[in-house]
């Protein structure tokens, strides 16, 4: 199955987090903090929305930042993707 997202919605995946810190301490489950780079898997087609016309400037493949708990989590063949609106993604990270 694949998702394709409607108007200016981008399905993300996330990064995993770090597992060892730069000083080598390994982390637990729970110490580890909710990722907030993610990977930009599809791009909706933009056009207008809410009166407003809206280009998409992210594209697949892209690794983009957005805020902590932003988006809608679904899970589709075991793979966990969040859908959000291009306006919660804070930054293109290169």
């Amino acid at each position: 199955m694949k998702l394709k997202p409607l108007a200016d919605r981008v399905v993300l995946k996330m990064v995993e987090a770090e597992e060892t810190t730069k000083g080598g301490i390994i982390l637990t489950g729970a110490a580890k903090e909710k990722p907030e780079v993610a990977e930009v898997i599809e791009v909706g087609p933009g056009g207008v929305v809410d009166g407003k016309e809206v280009v998409m400037t992210v594209k697949a493949g892209d690794k983009v930042i957005t805020s902590k708990y932003s988006g809608t989590q679904v899970k589709i063949d075991g793979v966990e993707y969040t859908i959000v609106r291009q306006g919660d993604i804070l930054a293109i990270v290169e």
